[in-house]
C-alpha cells in the first residue's frame, strides 16, 4: 500500500496580489516561507520516502519543506501543474469579475461547462491531475509519498477520488495554502484518509482565512482591483490632488508642494507606456494610481514605482498590496527582477507597509529636497 501526501503549494503572489495564476510562474511570498516552516515542522516526524512536485516554482520551493531536510531529491511532473487559464493568465480577479462576469459565475460555481479560454475545462485539469498522482504512486509501491501540487487541481482530482457527479463539485471545499490531504494506493484504487488539513499553521499566518470569497455565510466579498492607462486629458486633476494629498499628509504643509515638477515625470513616464500612470479601479471607481519609471534604474534591472497611492476611502483594507503586483506584473515581463521606489523615513505608516511585502533599505537619496529612502524588493527566481 503507497501513502500519498498530497499537499498544496504555500502562499503565491496569485493568492495575495489576487491574480490568476495557474501556469504563470508566480514566487512564494514571505508569508508564504512562514506557511513552509510550519509545514517543515509538521513533517518533522513523518517518514518520507521520495517527494514529486509540479514544475511550477511555487510547488518546488514549497517542496523544500520536505525534501531538504530529509535529504531527498525533488521529482518534478508536468502533471501536477495548476489549470491551465491560458488567456486568463494573470489577469487580476477584478478584471475578470468586471468584465468576463458571466464566465466567472460559471467557474465560482464549478460548473462543468466553464473552460478557461484557450485553455483547461475543470474536468480536464482534474483528470489530468489524477493520471499524475497514479502514475508517481506506481512508482513507489508500498512506499510513502509527498505531492506538492495546487488548489483547483487538488480539488478536481478529490472529486474523481470521491467519484463526485459534477453536479456536487460546489460542495467540495477549498484547500488552505500547505494544506494536506492524505491517500492511499493499493495498485488500483486511490482512497482519501483525510482532506485539506492545515492545523500545523497558527491563524495569524493562514490565507484563506484573511479571505472572504470561498465564504458561503453572506458575509462581504473581497475587494478585487482592474487596471487601466490614465485617461491624462481627462484625469490630470485626479492625479495632482492624489499627489498633493500623499505630499502634505507626508511632509506637511511647510515645505512646498511643486506640482508641476509631478506634472512633468508623469507625462514622461506615459511617453514610455500608456501604463506609466495607471488607474486602479473598484468596479467603476478609481481608487488608487500606482506610477511606473522604465528607464530609472533600467541597467541595475529594477523596475521603479515614483508613486503609489490608495485614496482615503479605501485605506486600512490591505488594498496597496494589489498595486504592488500591478507593478510586479509589469516590470517582469521586461526582465526586471527588482522593484524600487523611495520613501520618507518619518513615513512610519508607508515604512511599515513596505516592509511587511518584501522591501529593504539599500540606500539614501541625494540632493533631495525631503530625506529619502531608497527600498527594494526582489522579484526575481532564486539567485
Amino acid at each position: 500500500m503507497t501513502t500519498i501526501y498530497l499537499i498544496r503549494h504555500a502562499e503565491a503572489e496569485g493568492n495575495l496580489y489576487r491574480r490568476i495564476h495557474g501556469w504563470y510562474d508566480s514566487l512564494i511570498t514571505e508569508n508564504g516561507f512562514r506557511q513552509i516552516a510550519a509545514l517543515e515542522q509538521r513533517f518533522r516526524d513523518i517518514p518520507v520516502d521520495a517527494v514529486w512536485s509540479s514544475d511550477l516554482y511555487r510547488t518546488m520551493t514549497t517542496a523544500r519543506a520536505v525534501y531538504k531536510p530529509k535529504g531527498l531529491e525533488l521529482h518534478t511532473d508536468p502533471g501536477l501543474r495548476e489549470l491551465n487559464f491560458s488567456a486568463w493568465e494573470d489577469l487580476t480577479f477584478g478584471e475578470a469579475y468586471h468584465f468576463h462576469r458571466e464566465e466567472m459565475a460559471l467557474f465560482n460555481r464549478a460548473s462543468p461547462a466553464w473552460r478557461a479560454p484557450g485553455g483547461e475545462s475543470l474536468a480536464e485539469a482534474g483528470a489530468r491531475g489524477e493520471r499524475a498522482i497514479r502514475r508517481i504512486a506506481e512508482k513507489h509501491p508500498d512506499q510513502t509519498v509527498a505531492v506538492f501540487c495546487h488548489g483547483t487541481v487538488i480539488r478536481q482530482l478529490m472529486a474523481n477520488v470521491r467519484g463526485m457527479t459534477p453536479e456536487e463539485w460546489p460542495t467540495l471545499p477549498h484547500s488552505e495554502n500547505t494544506a494536506v490531504t492524505c491517500l492511499t494506493f493499493d495498485g488500483e484504487e486511490l482512497r482519501p484518509v483525510f482532506e485539506g488539513d492545515a492545523s500545523h499553521l497558527p491563524e495569524e499566518i493562514t490565507t484563506m482565512g484573511k479571505q472572504r470569497w470561498w465564504r458561503r455565510d453572506g458575509k462581504a466579498e473581497d475587494v478585487n482591483l482592474w487596471y487601466r492607462p490614465i485617461d491624462w486629458a481627462r484625469e490630470q486633476d485626479f492625479y495632482l490632488n492624489a499627489r498633493r494629498e500623499a505630499w502634505t499628509a507626508t511632509h506637511g504643509p511647510r515645505i512646498p508642494f511643486r506640482g508641476e515638477d509631478f506634472l512633468s515625470d508623469a507625462r514622461r513616464h506615459l511617453e514610455q507606456s500608456p501604463w506609466g500612470v495607471t488607474v486602479a479601479m473598484v468596479k467603476e471607481e478609481p481608487m488608487g494610481l500606482v506610477q511606473l519609471d522604465q528607464e530609472r534604474y533600467r541597467e541595475e534591472g529594477a523596475g521603479y514605482i515614483p508613486f503609489c497611492y490608495v485614496a482615503p476611502q479605501w485605506r486600512e483594507q490591505e488594498l496597496g498590496v494589489q498595486l504592488l503586483g500591478q507593478a510586479v506584473s509589469c516590470f517582469r515581463p521586461l526582465g526586471r527582477d527588482k522593484l524600487r521606489l523611495r520613501c520618507a523615513p518619518y513615513n512610519d505608516r508607508a515604512q511599515h507597509f513596505y516592509q511587511k511585502y518584501g522591501f529593504t533599505k539599500i540606500g539614501e537619496e541625494q540632493n533631495s529636497r525631503v530625506p529619502l529612502d531608497i527600498l527594494e524588493k526582489y522579484i526575481g527566481y532564486e539567485r
